[in-house]
C-alpha cells in the first residue's frame, strides 16, 4: 500500500510476485495482465494463448513462458498494443477509490 508518493495519488494498492533470486516475476505479470487484456485465455486451471495450452495452473504457465521467450515476447507485445485500453479497464476495476482507511 502506497501511503505517500510524489508521482501518483496516495493510498493505492498493488499486488505482484517477488521471487527469490529473480525479483519481480515478469512471467507472472505477463500471465495476469494477459488474462485481464484478453490475450491469455483462462479456462478453469488452464491458461491458453493462441489456442495453445501453456500450462495447468499459474506456476506451470509461468514456467512455460520462461522456457519459451518468443511466446512471452509475443504476449508482451500484444499487451503493450492494448495498454491504453487495459489501463482504463484496470482503473475502472479499482473503482477510482482513494482508499480512505488509515
Amino acid at each position: 500500500k502506497v501511503v505517500k508518493n510524489k508521482l501518483a495519488p496516495p493510498f493505492r494498492q498493488v499486488e505482484f510476485d517477488i521471487m527469490f533470486g529473480e525479483g519481480i516475476s515478469k512471467s507472472g505479470e505477463l500471465i495476469d495482465l494477459g488474462v485481464k487484456a484478453g490475450v491469455v485465455e483462462k479456462s478453469g486451471a488452464w491458461f491458453s494463448y493462441d489456442s495453445q495450452r501453456i500450462g495447468q495452473g499459474r506456476e506451470n504457465a509461468k514456467q512455460f513462458l520462461r522456457d519459451n521467450p518468443k511466446v512471452a515476447e509475443s504476449i508482451e507485445k500484444k499487451i503493450r498494443d492494448q495498454s491504453s485500453a487495459l489501463g482504463e479497464a484496470l482503473m475502472a476495476a479499482d473503482g477510482g477509490e482513494d482508499g480512505g482507511d488509515d
